[in-house]
């Protein structure tokens, strides 16, 4: 034999054997259901009771400076509780692997998807400002009509609420929120850490194997791929949603294993009004990607995530267009699924790229809000085109939105009106400012935090009258 033959059918053997052992990842989620949560003595999970010292837990959030007042609630569905201004969710869990929770933005950058990641499933970190609110801040009701609106309502929740010394952004409409984000992050990082010696309640398992690689019964199957397109409009960075801690404003799209999702590559941004928001913890369980999982071998054969981008100009729009459709087209994806985080100027990016999948062979059906006016009657997408002919709509961002007073408030009502929250206003001709003086409020379903469930939570249905 040659000596390049030899060489070449060496080198042949080794990827072979190295594509075995390394492309298949397998997530498992171990999941602990919190039953309750107290404070206590000590930090700690036991026969589904979550006890959680509050002090230490405090001492975690101030480790950073800019943190200047905190305080740590416990809130349940069906409490008489107003949450606002809301800024972030993050499911507490704990890698196994004793990596950090998010690589590259709580601790260094590491490969995620893979391995054994636990979970305390019912409960969630929320982070409220003790005062001041912006444009992507949002409200919470725990109980009565407005818990219908939010997914967070059904869960227990750990609620961090806080304020930080970050004057320079204050009374800005817009705010990074970054000191209030990432005590939220360390704070579920702290609280997961409880669970790192004990056995779950049930074990999730998520597993794609190498496209190419995958058996006759699944290639039979249609070839599908969900298109997410995150937040990553603001060109200033600090802003926009975060993969391995690099800002997808600066990203173009690329394939990713629906696993690295699922177990922390991703976290959500500062921007965009509240309704539209994929919090941290959407990201964390994000339904359309366990729904694929759930029709994987079934129904369909899941070729994986398209992580696209939102952009400003409209070459950057047809750019990335252009590459999600030419990504999919050599997957050979024969159907997509588009979800768009937002609404506005990224409907633009949203209609762009349901086209180019289509004029590329992949049939497409699109996920988003609308945004059709306080009377429902205007277009519903700032853009449209004839080949989007399949699209999900999770509710009207603009619809309004009247609540009773609740019996406690944690954070501060006033922000909904003053601070510039996408869906509250200072006055309004007709109806004045969205916080009344008894503590009722009248405001667009913008202003509640993710309550439009693009990740595939809506329960939101149309009537025909």
């Amino acid at each position: 034999m040659r000596a390049s033959s030899f060489i070449f059918s060496l080198y042949c053997a080794i990827i072979h054997d190295f594509m075995k052992g390394v492309f298949i990842l397998k997530l498992e989620i171990g999941n602990f259901h919190v039953e309750d949560i107290k404070f206590g003595d000590s930090t700690n999970f036991k026969d589904g009771i979550l006890t959680i010292n509050k002090d230490e837990a405090l001492n975690v959030v101030k480790e950073d400076k800019h943190i200047t007042d905190a305080d740590i609630k416990i809130v349940k569905p069906g409490d008489q509780v107003r949450l606002v201004p809301v800024k972030e969710a993050i499911e507490p869990r704990y890698r196994m692997d004793e990596g950090p929770l998010f690589p590259g933005v709580t601790g260094n950058l590491q490969q995620v998807g893979d391995g054994m990641t636990m979970a305390l499933k019912g409960t969630s970190v929320l982070v409220v400002g003790q005062h001041w609110g912006g444009f992507q801040d949002g409200l919470i009701d725990m109980a009565g009509e407005g818990a219908k609106y939010t997914y967070f309502s059904q869960l227990k929740n750990i609620v961090l609420v806080a304020d930080t010394d970050e004057e320079f952004e204050k009374r800005e409409q817009q705010k990074k929120n970054k000191a209030l984000r990432w005590a939220g992050m360390r704070l579920a990082e702290y609280i997961g850490r409880t669970v790192s010696n004990q056995d779950p309640d049930e074990i999730e398992e998520y597993e794609l194997g190498p496209i190419t690689k995958r058996n006759s019964d699944l290639s039979e199957l249609p070839g599908v791929v969900l298109v997410m397109q995150p937040q990553s409009q603001m060109e200033e960075d600090g802003y926009n949603d975060l993969n391995y801690g690099w800002d997808t404003n600066h990203m173009l799209p690329t394939l990713m294993h629906p696993n690295e999702v699922l177990d922390g590559a991703m976290i959500s941004g500062s921007f965009m009004p509240c309704s539209s928001k994929w919090s941290t913890y959407d990201f964390q369980n994000f339904k359309l990607i366990k729904r694929l999982y759930e029709e994987h071998g079934e129904t369909v054969n899941f070729l994986g995530v398209i992580m696209s981008n939102l952009n400003v100009a409209l070459e950057q729009k047809e750019r990335s267009a252009q590459f999600v459709a030419n990504i999919a087209a050599n997957l050979g994806a024969e159907a997509a699924i588009v979800a768009e985080e937002g609404y506005g100027n990224p409907d633009a990016d949203y209609i762009a790229c349901l086209v180019a999948l289509e004029d590329a062979g992949v049939k497409t059906v699109g996920v988003s809000n609308e945004a059709t006016g306080r009377d429902g009657a205007s277009q519903p997408l700032v853009s449209l085109d004839p080949k989007a002919d399949a699209l999900v709509s999770t509710g009207n961002v603009s619809e309004l939105i009247k609540l009773p007073p609740m019996d406690t408030v944690i954070g501060e009502l006033e922000a909904l009106a003053r601070d510039g929250l996408s869906g509250g206003w200072e006055d309004d001709e007709e109806l004045g400012s969205s916080v009344k003086e008894d503590g009722s409020i009248v405001m667009e379903n913008n202003a509640m935090f993710c309550g439009d469930g693009i990740a595939g939570w809506s329960k939101k249905t149309m009537k025909e009258f």
